[in-house]
């Protein structure tokens, strides 16, 4: 189920680094090097095969940016968010 605009503010507004953008909540991370950015895809892939929900990845040399929407819904629903808070858990693990 979609969130609404209210909870959608409330939810990112607690996701550190997520912002909103165009239906979809991004994160950008940044890495000292190449090789760790990478093991964080790795946990990203992890985790995004354990939810059953996948983001778009988009790596640039030491930034990998994430990209959450829950297609099916047409938005963003609470599913995003939870994995949301999982990737930020596995950036603080890895960086």
């Amino acid at each position: 189920m979609l969130l609404t605009e209210g909870e959608l503010h409330e939810q990112v507004g607690r996701l550190e680094g997520w912002k909103l953008d165009s239906g979809a909540i991004v994160r950008k991370y940044m890495f000292n090097d190449f090789m760790k950015g990478i093991a964080f895809v790795d946990e990203v892939a992890a985790i995004s095969e354990a939810f059953d929900h996948h983001p778009h990845i988009t790596i640039d040399y030491k930034t990998v940016i994430l990209r959450l929407t829950t297609n099916e819904e047409g938005g963003i629903t609470a599913l995003d968010v939870r994995e949301a808070h999982e990737f930020n858990e596995a950036f603080e693990k890895t960086r």
